[in-house]
């Protein structure tokens, strides 16, 4: 009878394959991988749901999400295209594809979108924010700050509208103006990071130093890693002659941004007027890698070995830029120099004379110029004569980085670490891996379930998603369908107990959670004694409810039956570790801290390389208050291989208690 029951459970749940998915199921999937980031399994899904119903304007609408994180930008706008076309009254399409076409900087087009969002719905304020930033790209100052008019009438205590008025003004060249709209920006909202940079801009252009540093300091503190900030206060110290200051920022701009050429170009500029003369050409080398031909910093290479006795280095950069400019005399009197001091007179003489002859041509009124091809060549930035070659660089116009108001805000590169807690633990084909090779996460129940199964896909137990590639998650649907196959003809009611795993375990990875429920059950319905089963269903439960709470759904009562779950797991397999780990992660979620730390406590005395829970421990005992504990635990987790650790610890110090 029982053996009747699991094949009718298998079956039931079983799809012969993945072309027979019914669309809601795909479209739910491709939505699930879409929410935990999984953009190419998701767009996997929806071009399945389009093969089918390509009438539909949901799978459209979602691909051209996964394509838009993606960085694929004219994707996402044809997709939001075709989307649109079906069901012309969704706004959020309208944003998605203005968004998309603004990384395109097709403002025009950007603004024909808002202007349709806005008529399907007036209210949303985003929409009217972000068509006056594509306006003033456009230099439609005049219908700007018509716009930005509507905006205040509508939301008068809208900060960002005032300050955005002001960039407008700003546009114009009319600080006067700007610097009156921003202080009603400020008056309203004194946290505004963004504000006080533009607010500190006006000052820079006025060379009010002094001010700038301080609206500068302002916006710093709370916005910390914007670089630009560090750079240009480190321009305002430098001309109020704090150079310790200034040095300070650029040395925090390039933790921020090791590549940033300002702060390295201005640093190894401070540092050779400080006298620190290796360093300042380590930075000059820098600078010169990323840009050949920028001949002032080549220039300045070459005075640099010139003070350091590297003579042949130092001819061979004044040689590089005397050939682009043969009528930089500086150069050439540098190089005569450096020729003497080698011995090397012939060669001195030749540039003393060439320096003679143009000083005898400028008393009697002729002296050659550069022509426009040759300005053109010698660098992006605004100072082009090589005789400022000893002055410090900004760039030629400051602007504010702008964050468009809009639920699809692109994927953040080079972000800092977020404090989050580490993922639970669970059955998956891949093997764990967190950067220490001496480690593999052991499960006793899950090595006797390979072994008794002879299997070739191994089982592991792992914490680490895997974002799938299209081969990836293509293998995995053919495997889903060679499991289902192999279910439907089994005979033997053990392999049945190891297909259905098997196949949960693969639904689990492309993210089909439902149908990997409903395969742990039927496991479950055949063996109440395997603690992997209630574990892994938990697992997939929880990874549910994750996503359906993000659609305001009420998960609280599958929230407790994934924790009923976890308790039989437990008492079924009381010594294993993951359980733990993953029991106090459902407490941690919900911010019952003092029970996810006895949980995380006795998964550390199970396993004390259990890398992951002294990191999540660290993070409950800050979060509980016992922030010199929870550090301690951190760095320890750093210890085990989660790098991240440190990042985490170093803001944390910031923090306040």
């Amino acid at each position: 009878m029982r053996r009747q029951i699991i094949i009718l459970l298998a079956s039931w749940f079983s799809l012969s394959g993945f072309s027979q998915y019914n669309t809601d199921r795909l479209l739910t999937s491709g939505e699930v991988a879409l929410h935990y980031e999984d953009y190419v399994l998701s767009i996997q899904y929806f071009n399945q749901v389009i093969a089918l119903k390509p009438y539909l304007y949901q799978p459209w609408h979602y691909r051209a999400v996964a394509k838009f994180y993606l960085e694929d930008f004219v994707g996402a706008e044809n997709d939001a295209t075709q989307a649109i076309s079906i069901n012309p009254y969704i706004d959020q399409i309208y944003d998605l594809r203005a968004i998309s076409r603004i990384r395109q900087e097709k403002y025009e087009d950007a603004i024909e979108d808002y202007g349709q969002a806005i008529r399907l719905n007036p209210g949303q304020r985003n929409f009217w924010f972000n068509r006056v930033i594509c306006r003033m790209n456009i230099k439609d100052y005049r219908q700007a700050h018509l716009d930005v008019d509507t905006i205040i009438a509508r939301w008068s205590q809208f900060a960002n509208a005032y300050s955005l008025n002001a960039e407008v003004y700003l546009h114009q060249k009319d600080t006067t103006e700007a610097a009156r709209w921003l202080d009603k920006s400020l008056e309203l909202d004194p946290y505004d990071g963004d504000a006080w940079t533009t607010r500190a801009y006006i000052s820079l252009s006025r060379q009010q130093w002094r001010d700038a540093d301080k609206y500068l300091s302002k916006a710093i503190h709370l916005k910390p890693k914007t670089v630009g900030n560090y750079v240009n206060r480190a321009l305002a110290r430098y001309n109020y002659n704090n150079l310790r200051g200034a040095m300070s920022d650029y040395d925090t701009a390039l933790d921020l941004d090791p590549n940033n050429f300002l702060a390295h170009y201005n640093r190894g500029q401070l540092r050779m007027q400080l006298g620190d003369d290796n360093r300042a050409i380590s930075d000059f080398d820098f600078i010169i890698r990323m840009e050949p031909k920028n001949f002032m910093a080549i220039f300045n290479r070459a005075l640099l070995n010139d003070r350091t006795g590297n003579l042949r280095a130092a001819i061979r950069d004044y040689t590089m830029v005397i050939e682009q400019f043969p009528n930089f005399w500086t150069g050439l009197s540098y190089r005569a120099n450096a020729y003497r001091r080698l011995g090397m007179t012939a060669k001195a003489e030749l540039d003393e004379f060439r320096v003679f002859k143009a000083q005898m041509n400028k008393h009697q009124g002729i002296q050659p110029r550069w022509n426009k091809g040759k300005r053109k060549e010698v660098r992006k930035r605004s100072e082009i004569d090589p005789e400022k070659y000893n002055q410090l660089v900004r760039e030629d116009e400051n602007e504010v980085e702008h964050e468009y108001k809009s639920a699809y805000r692109g994927q953040i590169q080079n972000r800092a670490v977020e404090v989050a807690f580490m993922p639970l633990y669970g059955l998956s084909y891949f093997q764990y891996n967190n950067g220490v090779k001496s480690y593999q996460a052991f499960d006793h129940e899950v090595e006797e379930f390979n072994r008794m199964g002879n299997l070739r896909e191994r089982l592991y137990v792992n914490c680490n998603p895997v974002q799938l590639d299209e081969a990836q998650s293509t293998a995995f649907f053919h495997l889903i369908d060679s499991l289902s196959a192999q279910i439907e003809t089994a005979k033997d009611i053990n392999s049945e107990k190891s297909l259905l795993v098997r196949r949960a375990v693969a639904y689990g990875i492309v993210q089909d959670f439902d149908a990997a429920i409903s395969d742990l059950t039927a496991y479950i319905q055949a063996d109440s004694t395997s603690a992997m089963g209630y574990w892994q269903r938990a697992v997939c439960q929880i990874m549910m409810n994750n996503f359906n709470a993000s659609h305001g759904v009420d998960i609280e009562i599958k929230m407790l039956r994934a924790k009923d779950d976890l308790d039989r797991a437990v008492r079924i397999s009381p010594r294993n570790a993951y359980l733990y780990y993953d029991r106090a992660n459902f407490y941690a979620a919900r911010k019952e801290y003092a029970n996810a730390i006895d949980d995380y406590n006795k998964a550390i005395e199970l396993d004390g390389n259990l890398a992951e829970a002294y990191y999540n421990r660290g993070l409950a005992r800050y979060y509980n208050g016992n922030k010199a504990e929870g550090i301690r635990d951190l760095s320890r987790a750093g210890e085990l291989g989660i790098y991240n650790a440190y990042s985490v610890i170093k803001q944390l110090n910031k923090q306040k208690n």
